[in-house]
């Protein structure tokens, strides 16, 4: 079958595309799923470079999410059968991930645990199923099931323009609240608009905190009214110190990830002097992905997809989301680009 591989790490670069990659053969309990879409996220990056106290065998296939059609079932698998539509939770339950310690949805075909498998019903492309394991997955748990943002609040979301950015915009307007974007560009806030953020600023332009004091006011230690409820920060870094800054009086600072550093420098002092709340939240559960679904199903709610391309074209792709040129989920089709 035809894949994109990772014989060694390095940069991405090192991936291969190659006509003739093994195509699984099924085993008891699992499933053989024909991938329609996969979507890209950072952590293929890190897979690719890779990760201390992770072993990565190889060679391995990319791609946490995946979104398909059974094509094949193994013995002792019920509730199923050939030609349901399907998405797959990327975590199997040894709480390995797709993409990762196992061949993931870079490929025409990929096999998964039974148990991962999520019924799909036709209201949902395989394009929108495929963006929202990871991204919007991680946003769900960190917004829904930490029950962290009401309707009315003055929401701030960094790296607004990646997948968990593009998800919190979109899961934060259909709560109900006021949601500031902070990207990297005015093209990217002009999308970020289009896909229902209240406002957007260019954080290379003009610092958070400066933003912040300039429009929503500096946050105080007598009043709760000036400065963010909520600020959405994944990214870490140097964005740290000015998100303690711009957070009110008891706000609440939601964290799921650290793209721009791990090791930031701190200052307890707005900690303890504004009562914040730091909330982490780590990854997404299976709830989250069906809630998801349902969203899509039953509302007026979709996935923010930056480009649709085939995988001849995904390593490519990768590199541009590797260098912050991407709004929202690149998708991968492997037999086409109609997915």
């Amino acid at each position: 079958m035809k894949a994109v591989v990772l014989y060694e790490h390095g940069s991405v670069d090192s991936l291969v595309l190659t006509e003739d990659y093994p195509k699984p053969d099924i085993e008891p309990g699992k499933v053989l799923v024909r991938v329609e879409a996969t979507s890209l996220n950072y952590h293929d990056i890190f897979t690719v470079g890779g990760m201390p106290g992770i072993r990565i065998p190889m060679p391995v296939v990319p791609g946490l999410d995946i979104a398909g059609t059974v094509d094949e079932i193994g013995a002792g698998v019920e509730g199923f059968t050939v030609g349901d539509r399907v998405v797959v939770n990327p975590l199997n339950s040894a709480f390995e991930l797709m993409g990762e310690v196992m061949d993931g949805g870079l490929a025409q075909y990929s096999l998964v645990e039974a148990g991962q498998l999520i019924p799909l019903p036709d209201s949902v492309s395989f394009a929108e199923a495929a963006a929202l394991p990871v991204a919007y997955g991680t946003a769900h748990r960190m917004i829904v099931g930490k029950n962290a943002i009401k309707a009315g609040d003055k929401v701030l979301v960094l790296g607004a323009s990646g997948g968990v950015g593009t998800a919190s915009v979109l899961i934060a307007k259909q709560l109900g609240a006021y949601v500031v974007a902070a990207v990297g560009s005015d093209d990217k806030g002009r999308k970020l608009l289009d896909y229902g953020a209240d406002e957007y600023f260019n954080y290379r332009d003009i610092a958070i905190d400066a933003w912040t004091r300039a429009n929503v006011g500096k946050p105080s230690r007598s009043s709760t009214e000036p400065g963010f409820d909520v600020i959405i920060n994944n990214t870490g870094g140097d964005t740290w110190h000015p998100t303690l800054k711009s957070t009110k009086l008891g706000g609440t600072i939601l964290v799921c990830g650290a793209t721009a550093g791990f090791n930031p420098a701190e200052d307890l002092r707005y900690i303890w002097s504004f009562e914040l709340k730091v909330q982490g939240s780590n990854g997404f559960g299976r709830e989250d992905i069906e809630a998801l679904v349902n969203l899509i199903d039953t509302q007026d709610f979709h996935p923010v997809v930056d480009s649709v391309l085939t995988l001849e074209e995904a390593p490519a792709a990768l590199k541009r989301l590797e260098d912050r040129g991407v709004t929202g989920k690149v998708i991968i089709a492997p037999w086409g680009t109609d997915a």
